[in-house]
């Protein structure tokens, strides 16, 4: 999205950062301190093989070179236009905290949510699909009344089912 001219950023909504791991029970766990490229090393040391054959070390490697760590959204006190989510659950933690922080501002912010399944092909997808939608956002004259709109156009064109809503700063 930042090669079309977004404007983006990437956040984690959980209280540690957790990549796959050898089995769906046994995650790797790290904390948002730890940086991009010492996960890198520790899966390289952990077996190479396995985090290059599902992706981790490429994905490890594509985000240590746009910034050092994760963050975590609910330590960032920065203002957004809209937020976009790929999980519901993560949609109910952004939603949840922003409607705990005290309103200083009351600039709205559109919170969007569409499923993606964690895996390569449903990601790229999914990323085609978010791209799409935040052209078709840019280009219109009134994003708070036609926002709706445009989202079940996007439902019906894609079959995926969006929600959304709206909370303010």
């Amino acid at each position: 999205m930042s090669k079309r001219g977004f404007s983006v950023r990437s956040f984690g909504t959980g209280t540690h950062v957790k990549l796959p791991g050898p089995a769906p029970d046994k995650p790797n766990v790290y904390d948002f301190k730890t940086t991009y490229d010492q996960m890198y090393n520790d899966l390289l040391r952990k077996d190479k093989e396995l985090y290059t054959q599902n992706g981790i070390l490429h994905m490890l490697d594509r985000n240590k070179r746009i910034k050092p760590r994760p963050e975590r959204f609910q330590n960032c006190k920065d203002l957004f236009d809209l937020i976009l989510t790929c999980e519901e659950r993560v949609y109910d933690q952004v939603v949840e905290d922003l409607n705990s922080r005290e309103q200083e501002t009351c600039q709205p912010v559109h919170v969007v949510n569409v499923d993606i399944q964690d895996n390569h092909e449903e990601a790229t997808l999914g990323a085609f699909l978010i791209c799409e939608l935040c052209q078709c956002i840019q280009h219109t004259e009134d994003m708070e009344n036609e926002i709706d709109e445009l989202l079940q156009e996007f439902e019906e064109k894609s079959g995926r089912t969006f929600l959304h809503t709206v909370c303010f700063y």
